[in-house]
């Protein structure tokens, strides 16, 4: 498995791994996913043999992206990469996908001199696993709040 930059040729791929882990992740279009891409500030795409296993979509600070989330960190006031989203193929569970694709994340972080990482994680619905994971990968939460989809824990990772 090796990591490379997500392309908007990947999005028919990542649109089907995003929709096949809602709740976890909202809903996306074709368009939507496309346009998230465009105004990213970082995508990864965990691949091998050119089968893409998982992917990562984030933003760096002061990005004009309107997610309740992403604003509430901004709001924080630290300097921070935000993961919008992290979606592991099912059948790659367990493959170190989601531990490759963040440690991917946290070395850009530090490469930038950036405070923390920051993500969010459903509440309610609740997502167990990914609390689990995120833990496991030294996040811890922050607060919580209702982004008009889910409840969530707004979760930081620290680098410094």
């Amino acid at each position: 498995m090796h990591l490379r930059d997500l392309t908007p040729n990947d999005v028919p791929t990542i649109l089907r791994l995003n929709n096949a882990a809602v709740p976890a992740v909202p809903l996306a279009t074709d368009g939507e996913l496309r346009a998230l891409l465009a105004e990213s500030t970082f995508g990864f795409a965990a691949v091998t043999d050119e089968e893409l296993l998982g992917f990562v979509i984030g933003f760096g600070p002061g990005c004009d992206y309107a997610s309740p989330n992403y604003r509430y960190f901004e709001n924080r006031g630290t300097d921070h990469l935000y993961v919008d989203r992290i979606v592991v193929a099912e059948d790659a569970r367990g493959m170190r996908v989601g531990q490759t694709l963040y440690h991917r994340v946290v070395d850009l972080a530090v490469e930038q001199g950036r405070d923390e990482v920051t993500c969010e994680v459903n509440v309610e619905p609740p997502n167990p696993g990914s609390f689990a994971f995120h833990s496991r990968m030294g996040f811890t939460e922050v607060d919580r709040q209702d982004n008009g989809y889910a409840s969530v824990a707004l979760l930081a990772r620290r680098l410094s």
